[in-house]
Protein backbone atom coordinates (compact mmCIF):
# COMPACT_ATOMS: atom_id res chain seq x y z
CA UNK A 1 0.00 0.00 0.00
CA UNK A 2 1.50 3.13 -1.17
CA UNK A 3 0.19 7.06 -0.44
CA UNK A 4 0.91 8.27 -3.73
CA UNK A 5 -0.57 5.53 -6.12
CA UNK A 6 -4.61 5.31 -5.95
CA UNK A 7 -5.52 1.70 -4.66
CA UNK A 8 -7.52 -0.42 -7.61
CA UNK A 9 -8.91 -4.24 -8.09
CA UNK A 10 -6.62 -6.84 -10.17
CA UNK A 11 -8.58 -9.67 -11.87
CA UNK A 12 -5.33 -11.36 -11.33
CA UNK A 13 -6.29 -14.56 -14.17
CA UNK A 14 -7.11 -12.59 -16.75
CA UNK A 15 -5.01 -9.05 -16.48
CA UNK A 16 -6.48 -8.28 -20.21
CA UNK A 17 -9.45 -9.13 -20.33
CA UNK A 18 -10.75 -8.32 -16.75
CA UNK A 19 -13.05 -9.71 -14.07
CA UNK A 20 -16.18 -11.40 -15.65
CA UNK A 21 -18.47 -13.82 -14.32
CA UNK A 22 -17.72 -16.52 -17.11
CA UNK A 23 -14.00 -16.15 -16.48
CA UNK A 24 -14.34 -17.27 -12.94
CA UNK A 25 -16.82 -19.88 -14.23
CA UNK A 26 -14.50 -21.36 -16.03
CA UNK A 27 -11.61 -21.28 -13.43
CA UNK A 28 -13.62 -23.02 -10.57
CA UNK A 29 -15.29 -26.03 -13.40
CA UNK A 30 -12.32 -26.53 -15.40
CA UNK A 31 -8.96 -25.87 -12.67
CA UNK A 32 -8.77 -28.95 -10.59
CA UNK A 33 -8.44 -28.19 -7.01
CA UNK A 34 -8.00 -30.71 -4.40
CA UNK A 35 -11.04 -30.93 -1.72
CA UNK A 36 -11.02 -32.39 1.82
CA UNK A 37 -12.10 -35.85 1.96
CA UNK A 38 -12.40 -36.13 -1.64
CA UNK A 39 -15.20 -34.52 -1.68
CA UNK A 40 -15.04 -32.85 -5.32
CA UNK A 41 -17.96 -34.72 -6.91
CA UNK A 42 -20.02 -33.55 -4.37
CA UNK A 43 -18.97 -30.45 -4.25
CA UNK A 44 -19.33 -29.67 -7.84
CA UNK A 45 -22.26 -31.59 -8.68
CA UNK A 46 -23.78 -30.61 -11.71
CA UNK A 47 -27.03 -30.65 -10.34
CA UNK A 48 -26.25 -28.43 -7.11
CA UNK A 49 -26.11 -24.72 -8.00
CA UNK A 50 -23.63 -22.97 -8.37
CA UNK A 51 -23.29 -20.84 -5.68
CA UNK A 52 -24.04 -23.45 -3.53
CA UNK A 53 -21.15 -24.90 -4.92
CA UNK A 54 -19.04 -21.58 -4.52
CA UNK A 55 -19.85 -21.23 -0.65
CA UNK A 56 -18.96 -24.57 0.06
CA UNK A 57 -16.21 -24.60 -1.40
CA UNK A 58 -14.97 -21.21 0.20
CA UNK A 59 -16.42 -22.84 3.90
CA UNK A 60 -14.26 -25.79 2.84
CA UNK A 61 -10.85 -24.08 2.73
CA UNK A 62 -12.24 -21.57 5.77
CA UNK A 63 -12.34 -18.48 3.26
CA UNK A 64 -15.68 -17.17 4.02
CA UNK A 65 -15.63 -13.54 5.69
CA UNK A 66 -16.22 -14.44 9.20
CA UNK A 67 -14.80 -11.94 12.00
CA UNK A 68 -12.60 -14.44 12.76
CA UNK A 69 -11.05 -14.29 9.37
CA UNK A 70 -11.54 -10.99 9.01
CA UNK A 71 -9.37 -9.93 12.04
CA UNK A 72 -6.47 -12.33 10.63
CA UNK A 73 -6.29 -10.81 7.42
CA UNK A 74 -6.16 -7.15 9.19
CA UNK A 75 -9.57 -6.51 7.97
CA UNK A 76 -10.99 -5.66 11.10
CA UNK A 77 -9.42 -4.82 14.37
CA UNK A 78 -9.24 -7.36 17.37
CA UNK A 79 -12.08 -5.49 19.98
CA UNK A 80 -14.55 -5.04 17.12
CA UNK A 81 -14.70 -8.88 16.41
CA UNK A 82 -15.58 -8.96 20.03
CA UNK A 83 -18.52 -6.71 19.94
CA UNK A 84 -21.98 -8.16 19.03
CA UNK A 85 -23.63 -5.25 17.75
CA UNK A 86 -23.71 -1.36 17.54
CA UNK A 87 -20.30 -1.16 18.40
CA UNK A 88 -19.77 1.17 15.73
Amino acid sequence: MQTDIPDRWQWNPDIQGGYTVRGVYNILTTTTVPVVGGMHDLVWHRQVPMKVSIFVWRLIRDRLPTKTNLVRRGLLSADLAVCGAGCG
